[in-house]
């Protein structure tokens, strides 16, 4: 059963458990907006991935800060429903930029982070998080 997509503010999980940010929803003060929707996430307790199809602009110090201690506080409960993040960036050197930070992110967190250069090879990272390890990684010739 998907969640129900009237719930959320911030994401887009009309194609659940596909789970997209929608960046034009972050303006500031939109923390408390993306914590109630991680939380309904959460509660629905069905695996997902977060798909990032534009990169996000510049983020208030005070919404980052907020999202930063729920992540601290929930790391362990989203780690086990979160199969991943995905990224798309069609800018190589941007990609590059991208996947540094995320090794960054992927260590304090514990949840795979990848940055894809199309939607079509972030919807075959996306196959293969969902699986769970039941289907081969697809390799990197085939993504990056």
């Amino acid at each position: 059963m998907k969640p129900n997509p009237a719930h959320f503010s911030i994401h887009d999980v009309s194609d659940f458990p596909v789970v997209r940010f929608r960046p034009e929803t972050a303006v500031t003060g939109y923390a408390p907006l993306w914590e109630n929707d991680m939380d309904a996430l959460l509660r629905h307790g069905v695996p997902f991935v977060m798909l990032f199809e534009e990169e996000r602009g510049d983020e208030a110090h005070i919404d980052r800060k907020r999202r930063g201690l729920w992540l601290k506080h929930n790391k362990a409960a989203l780690a086990a429903l979160c199969r991943g993040l995905v990224s798309v960036e069609a800018d190589a050197q941007q990609r590059a930029r991208l996947q540094a930070m995320a090794a960054g992110a992927m260590k304090a967190f514990g949840i795979l982070q990848e940055v894809a250069a199309t939607r079509e090879q972030a919807d075959a990272l996306m196959v293969w998080l969902l699986g769970s390890g039941q289907m081969a990684r697809p390799r990197a010739a085939d993504v990056w």
